[in-house]
Order: structure tokens, then sequence, then C-alpha cells
């Protein structure tokens, strides 16, 4: 698959996610044959004026690669200038994508994220600003429309306008979240009517949605997010799909050992600290649906070291191959 000047080796991508997406969990998703994968969102405001710790999110491993990455903001000029700055140079960086889909409160009431869906030509400034400025691929990711207008089909036309080199639509306006149903007809009707690759994003929670998506919307690949948590297994399922083989599940072995190797990458790219603390929202979704899992995952949450934590799923490891695994 192309987008812009970028040759990929599939379509099945890694939505960017906050809090989720950060380099050990590409690393994980990476290992199971995404084909294009994105850092959490970045503000473009919070780099032009030097914030360290948003920096740290531009950190990138080259086993990794291709990552993109994404930034958000409504000042064409800052973020042109941040591109031009800090991305341009930067060759772990395949690509830059705009966030205009975000719907957390605090992003709207800046006029960032699906705040811009109100404002096309705004929209056309930013694309325009940072395509004029770099040789990356320039992309955005949107939403339906915001406070009553579905105005997606406008907002898609100024980013292919613009210079956009791919666009991706996630099925819902902003004031659903993440709640209701993706509206795979509107992400489809966009894909039919641009020119430039429309990747499609919402609801896709196993292999086969995301084979019956891909084979239905006419969308050019699909991006998965919450449901590659826990399971990043997903993705060489579809790619097996789309090659005519069979979806096979992962054995329980084959859980745990992605589990074991997500936790002791966390840490130690992050300290034992944060790491055991930002793996328990992981641990809840590789443990989903396990026999007893919810005991366990009350008995981690109240652990503090790498030791004591993988000695509690090392335990209940062994009990699951003497009883019942599922629910």
């Amino acid at each position: 698959m192309l987008i812009g000047n970028l040759e990929l080796d599939n379509n099945v991508f890694l939505a960017p996610l906050a809090g989720y997406t950060d380099q050990a969990f590409r690393r994980m998703c990476k290992k199971h044959g995404v084909g294009l994968m994105y850092t959490e969102m970045v503000s473009a405001k919070a780099m032009y004026y030097g914030d360290k710790k948003t920096k740290s999110l531009l950190s990138i491993a080259k086993e990794e690669m291709p990552v993109g990455i994404q930034i958000f903001g409504s000042d064409p000029f800052i973020m042109s200038k941040v591109v031009d700055e800090y991305l341009n140079t930067d060759d772990r960086i395949a690509l830059i994508d705009i966030n205009m889909g975000c719907p957390a409160p605090k992003i709207v009431k800046n006029g960032d994220g699906s705040a811009l869906l109100e404002n096309p030509e705004l929209v056309y400034d930013i694309v325009k600003s940072i395509v004029s400025i770099t040789d990356k691929p320039v992309t955005a990711k949107i939403r339906l429309g915001i406070r009553g207008n579905l105005n997606y089909m406008k907002v898609a036309e100024k980013i292919e306008l613009a210079g956009g080199s791919a666009l991706t639509v996630h099925g819902r306006t902003r004031e659903m979240y993440y709640s209701g149903e993706s509206d795979w007809e509107k992400i489809a009707e966009v894909a039919n009517h641009l020119s430039i690759p429309v990747i499609g994003n919402g609801d896709i929670g196993s292999a086969e949605k995301g084979i019956y998506r891909l084979q239905t919307s006419n969308c050019a690949g699909i991006s998965i997010g919450r449901g590659a948590i826990g399971n990043p297994f997903i993705f060489n399922q579809i790619k097996d799909a789309l090659n005519g083989n069979e979806i096979v599940e992962p054995t329980i072995k084959e859980v745990f050992e992605t589990l074991y190797e997500h936790y002791e990458l966390t840490c130690e790219l992050k300290g034992e600290k944060v790491g055991v603390m930002e793996m328990r929202k992981h641990i809840n979704h590789y443990l989903k649906g396990l026999y007893g899992a919810a005991e366990v995952k009350n008995t981690i949450n109240g652990l503090d070291s790498i030791e004591e934590v993988l000695k509690v799923l090392k335990e209940y490891e062994k009990r699951l191959d003497k009883q019942q695994v599922f629910v």
C-alpha cells in the first residue's frame, strides 16, 4: 500500500491511542504484523514551546518503524513550524498525521481535535501549511461531525485539496465519543468519493470484523485502536485471512508470553515504578475473558514490583493449564 511516497507492507494499521500506543505497545504490535503505527497524539503547541515531557512521546525505536507521528493543534503557523524544526529531520518519522477527531472536552475547548470540523477552511490552511514545508506524507484523522453538523465530506474534500496524502475516518460524531456504533456506510461514502486512500476506523474488535470492513467499505486500509489492546495478534490474523488462511486464535501460552514481554519492555523503557502502574490497564485486556481473571487483576493492582507481578501471573498461567480456561 502507498501513502504518498511511503510504501507499506500491508494495510492494517494501529490507531493512535492516548495513554496506550507508547513505544512498548507499538513494538508488540510490530512483532505481530501491523503495517503502520502512530505515536500517541502530541501537542504542537507544547512542542513549539519546548515541553520536555511532550518531546518524550517522540521516542521511536528502529525495530518498530514505520511510525507516523500524530500532532494536534489549530494554529497553522505553529504546526508548520514544529514540523519544519523538529519533525522534518527525524528519519524515524514516516509521516505526519493531524488529529482532527479527538472528542476530549479539554482538547475541543481549545479549538483542537474535533473542534476543527466546524471550520473546513482552517482545516485546509493547516494541512496546506504543513504540506508546503515537508517531503513526508501528511495525513489527517477526522470524525463525522460535531454539534449536529455532519460535514465530514466537506472537511474530507478540503484535506484532499490541500495536498493530504491519506485520510482516516472514525465513524462517530464528536458527541458520541466511543459509544454507539461506528457508521461504516458514511466511511464508505468518503472512500468512494476521494481519490486519496481512505482508512476506516471504529469497532474493529476481531479479525473477522476487520476482514468484513475491508471487503465492504472500499477503504484502502483499516485502523484498529481499542481492538488491539491486549490483542496485538489481530494484525497477523487479518493478514492471514486476507491471504486465504484460517484465522487462528492465540494459545494461552502465546498470550502470556506476549504479556510478559510487553510488561518487561515497558518497565525497561519507563522504569519499574511507572511501568508497573501503566501495565495494569494492559493486563486487564490481556486477561479479559479468562477464568478467575478478576481476582488476579485485583491482586496485581495492589502490587508495585516487577518480581511480585510476574510471580502472580506465572502462577495464574499454571493454574489455567489445569482447569477451565474461559469464563
